[in-house]
């Protein structure tokens, strides 16, 4: 994050951390960012036979519910359309089960280097097609 604490760049390294913890949990990046009409998907990555939709989310503090609290059901509705736009762009992996996961980053204060804590959250919400 840069010194201004911008969004767009505590985004942009909560996403990095996610996915470097995810690769070490043996997920493999399929694409990070897609973007369609609809919405976006931060990463989208191969578990196992898997297809997995991946949302992160960070928080500096819990004071208004933890980042995992803040994916509601109007986020979870644009999610699941930008999912099947993917899959239908990308029939190859419409053939293979998916699901949606959340990793949830909290920062933790520290008086040394920043920390944070992860959650991954696996199979968060169902899609209702």
């Amino acid at each position: 994050m840069n010194s201004n604490g911008s969004t767009l760049d505590s985004g942009h390294h909560a996403e990095t951390l996610a996915l470097q913890y995810l690769q070490q949990q043996g997920l493999q990046l399929i694409t990070r960012n897609y973007r369609c009409r609809r919405g976006e998907i931060d990463l989208i990555m191969k578990h196992q036979e898997s297809i997995v939709f991946i949302e992160v989310r960070y928080r500096r503090n819990r004071r208004f519910g933890g980042a995992d609290a803040s994916v509601d059901r109007r986020k979870q509705d644009k999610l699941i359309v930008s999912a099947l736009h993917y899959l239908q762009e990308n029939r190859q992996a419409a053939r293979q089960p998916a699901r949606f996961d959340v990793v949830a980053i909290h920062a933790q204060t520290t008086t040394t280097a920043p920390q944070h804590t992860i959650q991954w959250i696996q199979d968060a919400f169902q899609a209702q097609f």
